[in-house]
């Protein structure tokens, strides 16, 4: 049986505690990798570290879960470098860590819509600064940056979050062909929505407007999407937006970003008055 990709290959995701995080974590694993796992929860990370490290295969694989808050800079530094003292120079960055509330900008506090800039967008510039430089010196390394389907259409309720994968979107396109020179592949994952227990929070508070937008299509597994993670950090293709429907709706939205503008005005429209006709 010839060897996986990432046999021996030290990873670092964020966000790793649950949802595409997690997934990721444990497809590295499976291929050989070892991995380290950052979130914020310590419970929620040691109960996912012990699901990496049944994915494993190998006991030698090294599992290393650390507790920390992308948004806070010097955590992110100490995990890293106890990440690199434990595995050695990390091969591999997956940026998933994220939070999303959807509500109406005039209707959310300052205060969270900053929370989305500071963990969504700097904990990607945070994590990413830490290691891009380890990468660079050796010459070679592969980051990949989890953005949104929000993270190039703008979806009403969605004024925080959308501003923070659409920052996403950029930076990861400078570095990419800022770091492509040393070595360093940069991608882009723009997953629609995913059946994680965030989203299942996420949907459960969704404006009605966002909700009638989103509509009733089926939301992808996080398995799924870690598959893509993975061909993503293979692959010097930078763009990867999952799903053929999905993808179609990032060209044509490109090509005709007015008809976007109509069917999301039409939407809105609808649900207000239903609103106005119920009362509610």
């Amino acid at each position: 049986m010839p060897a996986a990709r990432f046999d021996g290959a030290c990873v670092l995701v964020t966000g790793a505690s649950q949802g595409i995080g997690l997934a990721t974590a444990r497809a590295f694993a499976q291929e050989g990798a070892h991995v380290a796992l950052v979130a914020r929860n310590v419970q929620k990370l040691e109960e996912a570290a012990e699901a990496v490290r049944a994915a494993r295969r190998s006991e030698a694989q090294v599992v290393l879960p650390l507790s920390a808050d992308v948004a806070d800079e010097q955590a992110v530094r100490d995990a890293v470098t106890r990440a690199t003292d434990a595995l050695g120079r990390i091969g591999v960055l997956v940026n998933c860590a994220g939070i999303y509330v959807p509500q109406a900008f005039l209707d959310m506090p300052p205060e969270l819509f900053r929370a989305h800039v500071e963990v969504d967008l700097m904990g990607v510039v945070n994590v990413t600064r830490a290691v891009a430089p380890g990468m660079v010196a050796r010459g070679s390394g592969a980051i990949v940056n989890i953005s949104s389907m929000a993270g190039f259409v703008g979806v009403y309720g969605y004024s925080a979050y959308s501003a923070a994968k659409f920052g996403v979107m950029g930076f990861s396109e400078v570095l990419r062909s800022e770091l492509a020179p040393h070595g360093v592949r940069v991608s882009v994952v723009c997953p629609p929505d995913v059946d994680t227990p965030g989203f299942a929070e996420e949907r459960a508070i969704r404006p009605p407007e966002t909700a009638k937008i989103a509509g009733s299509a089926k939301a992808a597994s996080a398995d799924e999407i870690a598959r893509v993670v993975l061909k993503a950090a293979r692959s010097r293709k930078h763009l990867w937006v999952p799903g053929f429907g999905n993808a179609l709706l990032y060209r044509l939205k490109g090509v005709w970003p007015e008809l976007f503008f109509w069917v999301f005005d039409r939407q809105i429209a609808a649900v207000r008055k239903t609103s106005q006709e119920t009362g509610s």
